[in-house]
């Protein structure tokens, strides 16, 4: 059965305080998801995101897992690669999941850089143990196609050199399906409550098999 978990230092609002911690469930993998404020819960009711709707999948399925939100509002690939060390000592994760790069676009940073970053976040989840999981992001058409493509493939192109898992778009069915005007909050950045649902069916396909090797793992 899933449990969840939210690490210490995390918000799911600029400025929130974290929630308090739980124990996890004795010898169950722990999925840690590193990412953004579209794992953070951001203008959403605490629960509702697609992080704590994967700890009802995992019940649902019947898989044990420890679910632990390390995701903070604005974060970039840069301050998830400097948070990991800890978060890696502190839970001791099977599954890395990592869903950041899209605040590295919006805030001009080089794609070099955010390349380099996924790359470090990889190689230092596989170095702990863990299977890795990394979430790609597309980018709203304004940036100009030949950005955009290079921005998207970036994490395909890690996912592939560091043998990680992948999910081409986490906001496939969101930013782009028929009803993206009513996917989205006003600031037409962060998705609704509605939406998260369509963001774990993004994420689990590719997620499911990690969780049920560890689980194989620790049997």
């Amino acid at each position: 059965m899933g449990t969840s978990v939210r690490a210490q230092g995390t918000s799911a609002t600029p400025g929130g305080a974290a929630g308090g911690t739980a124990s996890a469930a004795v010898g169950a993998p722990v999925i840690l998801v590193v990412g953004d404020s579209l794992s953070a819960e951001y203008g959403i009711a605490r629960g509702q995101g697609w992080v704590a709707l994967l700890e009802q999948r995992l019940q649902r399925e019947g898989l044990r897992g420890t679910v632990v939100n390390a995701s903070v509002s604005g974060d970039t690939t840069s301050g998830g690669k400097a948070r990991l060390p800890g978060l890696l000592t502190r839970h001791r994760p099977a599954v890395v999941v990592i869903e950041l790069g899209g605040n590295d676009a919006l805030r001009g940073l080089p794609m070099s850089a955010t390349r380099q970053n996924l790359t470090d976040m990889a190689k230092a989840a596989r170095a702990a143990g863990a299977r890795v999981l990394i979430a790609g992001m597309q980018l709203p058409p304004n940036y100009g196609k030949a950005y955009g493509d290079e921005f998207a493939a970036v994490f395909g192109q890690v996912a592939k050199a560091e043998g990680a898992a992948l999910v081409p778009f986490l906001l496939k069915n969101v930013a782009d399906g028929p009803d993206a005007d009513q996917m989205f909050q006003p600031d037409r950045i962060h998705p609704t409550a509605q939406a998260h649902s369509r963001i774990l069916e993004n994420v689990w396909p590719a997620l499911r098999p990690l969780v049920v090797a560890a689980g194989r793992a620790r049997s």
